[in-house]
């Protein structure tokens, strides 16, 4: 039973749950109740590794209001580290919310489309404990005591700080009232600035005031009326990496990509997300299609991807892909694509795929580059019956020995080789009984989970719900022999101590 819950956990881990903390309350709720000790050290692993944030911040949410001895501490440490919007997004979901939705009706044709508006309740509802509410003021009072931060924060999360400090009735200090809540910002503030900077008669003057004070692109782009070479310049400078890619197609609308010295700017910056922790490596990927990059620059955010997908860990162990490709698993072949070009990245050992109905096609790319990997899979497409045990064969014949194996199905087959019968025989060929994760897709079912448990192997599952953004979550748990292994690791993760002040 705890090893399904753990599996399950990790499961729910790949899911990005797109800012609606109700789809990951049940399962977090779940595992904390029946091992509320392993939720605690999951808790901090994944603070440090993981990559949702709806998920660090249910984390932080449940162990603010955990009974159980040591939760509360760790839990309001922990929210120490997060960014004023996510603690906002924290204290939100425990108040709770009425929220009213507009609900699209039946279409009738030749009608225009009607919406019915629903209420729903989103949260907790419960109390905010007075611990909570004391370490949110200190976490207010730190950026207080320095007005430069203090006023960077407001900048970046201005409604967030407003609903801390009056949701919880915090009294701001006077530069904060001043700033927040009487729109009578000091000389000295940067809110005072971004006045002059909208009030200013020059796009120069404009540029060389989003220079000076490195005002965020998002604030700044909503000020300036007048986008020219020079202010989209300034803008560029102060973008971080990813503001750069999300906003990609935004300016490649403005035209920064046709001016020679603009896009050298974004080129840096695309250089500089290569290594820059806070890059999602899947954004890059998706900015090429939103962007409709091509060319030199799909090529450099496919290096970012690489880039950041590498710095999720290594596979050590020679590992075979298998793709479903048999009839309605166009999904999955989508799905092998992804997994496919973000494993080849950062596996130092062996890696065979391949793509199967009752047959096995080879996958081989001709480099490791992603594009490279992507390239090889194209015109596999969906059709046929389905063998699961069709690669393993050909594996056997051809000796390719490997120590985990990486399905992606739906769990279904019908035609020999079976998966059972051709797993026995490539162990006892090769001498190995090789790991096994299944990817599921769809409507899967449990067929092939079945067959391990006859074969004595236990299989690590992850289900894809259809959302790619999560796909480069599943990359670093494949870089463990075992499930145990992983979560012996989490159960070792060191916890961190409350500040007191």
């Amino acid at each position: 039973m705890e090893r399904d819950l753990r599996e399950d956990m990790l499961n729910t881990l790949l899911t990005t749950p797109h800012r609606d903390l109700m789809q990951v309350h049940g399962m977090h709720r779940t595992l904390l109740d029946a091992d509320p000790r392993f939720y605690v050290h999951l808790a901090t692993w994944y603070a440090d590794r993981g990559a949702v944030r709806d998920h660090k911040e249910m984390f932080v949410a449940l162990l603010c209001l955990s009974p159980f001895d040591g939760h509360r501490d760790v839990g309001l440490a922990l929210l120490r580290d997060l960014p004023p919007y996510e603690v906002a997004r924290v204290i939100d979901f425990i108040k709770g919310a009425e929220v009213r939705k507009r609900v699209a009706k039946a279409r009738v044709h030749g009608q225009p489309r009607e919406f019915d508006v629903v209420t729903q309740r989103v949260g907790l509802f419960a109390n905010v404990p007075r611990s909570l509410r004391t370490e949110v003021e200190r976490y207010l009072r730190e950026r207080e005591a320095n007005a430069a931060r203090f006023d960077r924060t407001v900048l970046q999360a201005r409604k967030s700080l407003k609903r801390l400090y009056a949701g919880l009735h915090i009294q701001p200090s006077a530069r904060a009232q001043a700033v927040l809540f009487d729109d009578n910002p000091p000389i000295d503030s940067l809110a005072f600035q971004i006045k002059q900077i909208a009030s200013a008669q020059t796009p120069a003057d404009q540029a060389r005031a989003i220079a000076a004070y490195r005002i965020p692109y998002r604030v700044a782009a909503s000020l300036v009326k007048e986008l020219s070479p020079m202010v989209l310049a300034a803008l560029i400078d102060v973008m971080t990496p990813q503001e750069v890619i999300n906003n990609l197609a935004a300016l490649k609308k403005r035209g920064a990509l046709d001016n020679a010295d603009i896009k050298a700017l974004i080129d840096v910056k695309l250089g500089a997300a290569k290594t820059d922790k806070r890059v999602s490596a899947y954004k890059a990927k998706v900015a090429i299609a939103a962007a409709e990059a091509s060319g030199e620059l799909a090529e450099a955010l496919d290096e970012v991807t690489e880039a950041q997908v590498k710095a999720g860990g290594k596979i050590t162990r020679p590992t075979a892909l298998l793709i479903d490709k048999s009839g309605s698993m166009t999904q999955a072949i989508e799905v092998g694509r992804q997994l496919g070009a973000l494993a080849s990245a950062i596996c130092e050992a062996d890696l065979f795929a391949y793509a199967f109905d009752t047959v096995a096609y080879p996958i081989e790319p001709r480099g490791v580059a992603l594009a490279d990997w992507e390239k090889a899979l194209q015109g596999i497409r969906a059709g046929g019956g389905t063998s699961c045990g069709a690669a393993l064969e050909v594996m056997r014949r051809k000796r390719q020995r490997v120590e985990q194996i990486v399905m992606v199905t739906d769990e279904g087959e019908n035609t020999a080789p079976l998966f059972k019968d051709a797993y026995e025989a490539y162990a006892a060929d090769l001498n190995v009984r090789p790991a096994v994760i299944f990817v599921k897709i769809g409507q899967a079912m449990q067929t092939l989970e079945a067959a391990c448990a006859g074969l004595g192997v236990a299989p690590n599952v992850f289900e894809f719900r259809g959302d790619y953004y999560a796909l480069p979550n599943v990359i670093p748990l494949l870089t463990y022999p075992s499930l145990l292994e992983l979560v012996m690791e989490v159960l070792d993760y060191p916890l961190p101590q409350r500040k007191m002040a």
